[in-house]
Protein backbone atom coordinates (compact mmCIF):
# COMPACT_ATOMS: atom_id res chain seq x y z
CA UNK A 1 0.00 0.00 0.00
CA UNK A 2 1.72 3.31 -0.94
CA UNK A 3 2.69 6.01 1.67
CA UNK A 4 2.40 2.81 4.27
CA UNK A 5 3.53 3.95 7.90
CA UNK A 6 3.89 1.03 10.02
CA UNK A 7 4.83 1.51 13.85
CA UNK A 8 5.76 -1.24 16.25
CA UNK A 9 5.29 0.54 19.42
CA UNK A 10 1.99 2.87 19.50
CA UNK A 11 1.74 5.91 21.35
CA UNK A 12 -1.37 6.61 23.46
CA UNK A 13 -3.40 7.16 20.12
CA UNK A 14 -6.94 6.04 21.82
CA UNK A 15 -10.07 9.01 23.34
CA UNK A 16 -13.26 7.74 25.16
CA UNK A 17 -15.92 7.93 21.99
CA UNK A 18 -13.64 7.89 19.29
CA UNK A 19 -15.72 6.31 15.79
CA UNK A 20 -14.23 3.22 14.64
CA UNK A 21 -14.80 0.66 11.84
CA UNK A 22 -15.11 -2.58 12.67
CA UNK A 23 -14.57 -5.83 9.78
CA UNK A 24 -14.51 -9.49 10.90
CA UNK A 25 -12.23 -10.69 8.53
CA UNK A 26 -13.71 -14.28 8.80
CA UNK A 27 -16.58 -13.24 6.59
CA UNK A 28 -14.32 -11.69 3.31
CA UNK A 29 -17.25 -9.43 2.37
CA UNK A 30 -15.38 -6.05 3.73
CA UNK A 31 -18.23 -5.26 5.55
CA UNK A 32 -17.56 -2.35 7.75
CA UNK A 33 -19.59 -2.24 11.21
CA UNK A 34 -19.66 1.57 13.41
CA UNK A 35 -17.96 0.89 16.95
CA UNK A 36 -17.11 3.59 19.94
CA UNK A 37 -14.38 3.28 22.21
CA UNK A 38 -15.74 2.77 25.64
CA UNK A 39 -12.10 2.47 27.03
CA UNK A 40 -8.55 0.79 27.25
CA UNK A 41 -5.69 -0.42 29.27
CA UNK A 42 -2.22 0.29 27.48
CA UNK A 43 -0.97 -2.57 25.47
CA UNK A 44 -3.26 -5.24 26.95
CA UNK A 45 -7.38 -4.33 26.09
CA UNK A 46 -9.40 -2.22 23.71
CA UNK A 47 -13.02 -1.96 24.88
CA UNK A 48 -15.81 -1.15 22.27
CA UNK A 49 -19.24 -0.89 21.51
CA UNK A 50 -20.83 -4.42 20.12
CA UNK A 51 -21.98 -3.52 16.47
CA UNK A 52 -25.57 -4.07 15.95
CA UNK A 53 -26.75 -5.23 12.47
CA UNK A 54 -30.44 -5.22 11.49
CA UNK A 55 -31.03 -4.94 15.51
CA UNK A 56 -28.95 -8.14 16.38
CA UNK A 57 -24.94 -8.01 17.17
CA UNK A 58 -22.75 -8.65 14.75
CA UNK A 59 -22.19 -12.76 14.82
CA UNK A 60 -18.40 -12.97 16.51
CA UNK A 61 -16.95 -14.87 18.76
CA UNK A 62 -13.64 -15.39 21.29
CA UNK A 63 -11.05 -15.56 18.82
CA UNK A 64 -12.23 -13.91 15.95
CA UNK A 65 -9.89 -12.19 14.00
CA UNK A 66 -10.76 -8.46 12.81
CA UNK A 67 -9.56 -5.06 11.25
CA UNK A 68 -10.35 -1.58 13.00
CA UNK A 69 -10.36 1.66 11.22
CA UNK A 70 -10.67 5.23 12.50
CA UNK A 71 -9.41 8.75 11.89
CA UNK A 72 -7.09 10.36 13.99
CA UNK A 73 -5.27 13.67 13.28
CA UNK A 74 -6.18 13.72 9.37
CA UNK A 75 -4.37 10.16 9.26
CA UNK A 76 -6.53 6.63 8.75
CA UNK A 77 -5.33 4.27 10.91
CA UNK A 78 -5.82 0.67 11.20
CA UNK A 79 -5.06 -2.61 13.06
CA UNK A 80 -5.81 -5.88 12.65
CA UNK A 81 -6.55 -7.71 16.31
CA UNK A 82 -8.32 -10.72 17.58
CA UNK A 83 -12.03 -10.32 20.10
CA UNK A 84 -10.65 -11.91 23.40
CA UNK A 85 -14.54 -11.62 24.81
CA UNK A 86 -17.82 -10.65 24.30
CA UNK A 87 -20.21 -9.25 26.56
CA UNK A 88 -24.19 -8.35 26.00
CA UNK A 89 -25.08 -7.16 29.94
CA UNK A 90 -25.38 -4.79 31.41
CA UNK A 91 -24.59 -3.62 28.04
CA UNK A 92 -23.31 -5.06 24.89
CA UNK A 93 -19.41 -4.46 24.15
CA UNK A 94 -16.38 -6.17 22.29
CA UNK A 95 -13.16 -6.54 24.49
CA UNK A 96 -10.54 -6.63 21.71
CA UNK A 97 -6.76 -7.18 21.76
CA UNK A 98 -4.63 -4.05 21.99
CA UNK A 99 -2.48 -3.27 18.74
CA UNK A 100 1.33 -4.46 18.03
CA UNK A 101 1.13 -2.40 15.17
CA UNK A 102 -0.17 0.42 13.47
CA UNK A 103 -0.76 0.97 9.98
CA UNK A 104 -1.06 4.74 9.10
CA UNK A 105 -2.05 6.39 5.61
CA UNK A 106 -2.32 10.20 5.30
CA UNK A 107 -5.49 11.30 4.12
CA UNK A 108 -5.56 14.38 1.89
CA UNK A 109 -6.64 17.64 3.55
CA UNK A 110 -9.75 17.60 1.62
CA UNK A 111 -9.76 14.30 0.79
CA UNK A 112 -13.27 13.80 -0.61
CA UNK A 113 -15.84 11.48 -1.43
CA UNK A 114 -18.37 11.75 -4.18
CA UNK A 115 -21.82 12.05 -3.05
CA UNK A 116 -25.62 11.97 -5.06
CA UNK A 117 -27.32 13.57 -2.13
CA UNK A 118 -30.16 16.19 -1.57
CA UNK A 119 -28.61 19.23 0.49
CA UNK A 120 -30.91 22.02 1.57
CA UNK A 121 -29.08 25.64 1.70
CA UNK A 122 -30.35 28.55 3.67
CA UNK A 123 -28.89 32.19 3.41
CA UNK A 124 -27.08 33.82 6.55
CA UNK A 125 -26.29 37.78 6.98
CA UNK A 126 -22.76 38.06 6.59
CA UNK A 127 -20.16 37.68 9.78
CA UNK A 128 -20.38 34.30 11.47
CA UNK A 129 -20.57 35.09 14.58
CA UNK A 130 -24.27 36.23 14.23
CA UNK A 131 -25.65 34.10 11.96
CA UNK A 132 -28.80 35.86 11.67
CA UNK A 133 -31.08 34.02 8.97
CA UNK A 134 -32.09 35.93 6.05
CA UNK A 135 -35.40 36.16 5.05
CA UNK A 136 -35.11 34.11 1.92
CA UNK A 137 -36.12 31.12 0.22
CA UNK A 138 -35.01 27.69 1.22
CA UNK A 139 -32.38 26.51 -1.95
CA UNK A 140 -32.65 22.61 -3.07
CA UNK A 141 -29.36 21.67 -4.33
CA UNK A 142 -27.45 18.60 -4.81
CA UNK A 143 -24.37 17.27 -2.97
CA UNK A 144 -22.12 16.31 -5.45
CA UNK A 145 -18.73 15.73 -3.23
CA UNK A 146 -17.90 15.38 0.65
CA UNK A 147 -14.81 15.85 3.49
CA UNK A 148 -14.74 16.69 6.90
CA UNK A 149 -13.74 20.30 5.89
CA UNK A 150 -16.37 20.86 3.51
CA UNK A 151 -18.46 20.00 0.28
CA UNK A 152 -19.47 20.35 -3.05
CA UNK A 153 -23.14 21.45 -4.25
CA UNK A 154 -24.69 21.59 -7.86
CA UNK A 155 -27.75 23.93 -7.75
CA UNK A 156 -30.12 24.77 -10.08
CA UNK A 157 -30.20 28.53 -9.94
CA UNK A 158 -28.08 31.39 -11.03
CA UNK A 159 -24.58 31.70 -10.71
CA UNK A 160 -25.17 35.43 -9.24
CA UNK A 161 -26.92 34.51 -6.61
CA UNK A 162 -23.98 32.82 -4.70
CA UNK A 163 -20.57 34.31 -4.30
CA UNK A 164 -17.29 33.97 -2.25
CA UNK A 165 -17.87 34.69 1.61
CA UNK A 166 -21.51 34.12 1.46
CA UNK A 167 -22.41 32.37 4.74
CA UNK A 168 -24.81 29.49 4.13
CA UNK A 169 -26.84 26.96 6.89
CA UNK A 170 -27.26 23.41 5.24
CA UNK A 171 -29.37 20.39 6.13
CA UNK A 172 -28.08 16.98 4.42
CA UNK A 173 -27.95 13.59 5.12
CA UNK A 174 -24.93 11.58 5.71
CA UNK A 175 -25.68 7.92 3.72
CA UNK A 176 -25.53 5.25 7.04
CA UNK A 177 -24.60 7.48 9.34
CA UNK A 178 -27.87 10.19 10.11
CA UNK A 179 -29.01 13.92 9.39
CA UNK A 180 -27.31 16.88 9.58
CA UNK A 181 -29.33 20.20 10.61
CA UNK A 182 -27.71 23.41 10.70
CA UNK A 183 -23.90 23.00 10.12
CA UNK A 184 -22.96 26.70 8.60
CA UNK A 185 -20.44 26.61 6.04
CA UNK A 186 -18.67 29.37 3.81
CA UNK A 187 -18.64 29.80 0.21
CA UNK A 188 -15.03 29.50 -1.27
CA UNK A 189 -15.97 29.25 -4.99
CA UNK A 190 -18.70 29.44 -7.27
CA UNK A 191 -18.48 28.23 -10.98
CA UNK A 192 -21.14 28.13 -14.10
CA UNK A 193 -21.16 24.33 -16.12
CA UNK A 194 -23.19 22.80 -18.31
CA UNK A 195 -25.61 20.61 -15.61
CA UNK A 196 -26.03 23.95 -13.56
CA UNK A 197 -24.06 26.13 -10.82
CA UNK A 198 -21.28 24.41 -8.83
CA UNK A 199 -20.37 26.11 -5.10
CA UNK A 200 -17.74 25.24 -3.26
CA UNK A 201 -18.27 25.40 0.46
CA UNK A 202 -16.02 25.04 3.47
CA UNK A 203 -17.57 24.17 6.88
CA UNK A 204 -17.57 25.80 9.87
CA UNK A 205 -18.34 24.35 13.74
CA UNK A 206 -19.54 26.30 16.33
CA UNK A 207 -22.04 24.41 17.90
CA UNK A 208 -24.87 24.95 16.85
CA UNK A 209 -24.43 22.04 14.31
CA UNK A 210 -26.53 18.85 15.45
CA UNK A 211 -27.17 15.17 14.00
CA UNK A 212 -29.68 12.87 14.33
CA UNK A 213 -28.50 9.45 14.21
CA UNK A 214 -29.44 5.59 14.87
CA UNK A 215 -26.57 3.57 16.33
CA UNK A 216 -24.04 5.83 16.17
CA UNK A 217 -22.79 8.65 18.96
CA UNK A 218 -20.76 11.95 18.46
CA UNK A 219 -20.40 15.25 17.08
CA UNK A 220 -21.14 16.09 13.43
CA UNK A 221 -17.40 16.41 12.74
CA UNK A 222 -16.95 13.33 13.95
CA UNK A 223 -20.14 11.69 11.67
CA UNK A 224 -18.60 13.50 8.74
CA UNK A 225 -14.93 12.14 9.66
CA UNK A 226 -16.73 8.42 10.12
CA UNK A 227 -18.09 9.06 6.36
CA UNK A 228 -14.78 9.37 5.13
CA UNK A 229 -13.45 6.31 6.89
CA UNK A 230 -16.15 4.03 5.54
CA UNK A 231 -15.43 5.04 1.48
CA UNK A 232 -11.48 4.23 2.02
CA UNK A 233 -10.06 0.67 2.96
CA UNK A 234 -6.72 -0.55 3.69
CA UNK A 235 -5.30 -3.09 1.38
CA UNK A 236 -4.71 -6.52 3.05
CA UNK A 237 -1.18 -6.60 4.61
Amino acid sequence: MSDLIVYRHPASFLEVGLSLQLSLLSEGTGAQYGSTVLGWKQRSWIVCEWPFHFGQPIPCAAGSACLLRYIYEGKMIGYRTEVLHTQLQPFPFLLLAFPSALEEVPLRKHGRVSAQEPIVLLQVEQGISHQTPVQSLRIGGLLTDLSASGCAILLQRPMQEFFPGMVLRAEFEIVGIGHVNNLTGVVRNVSMQADGTHVGVEFRFDGKETIEYRGWGGSVKKALESCILQKHSFESA
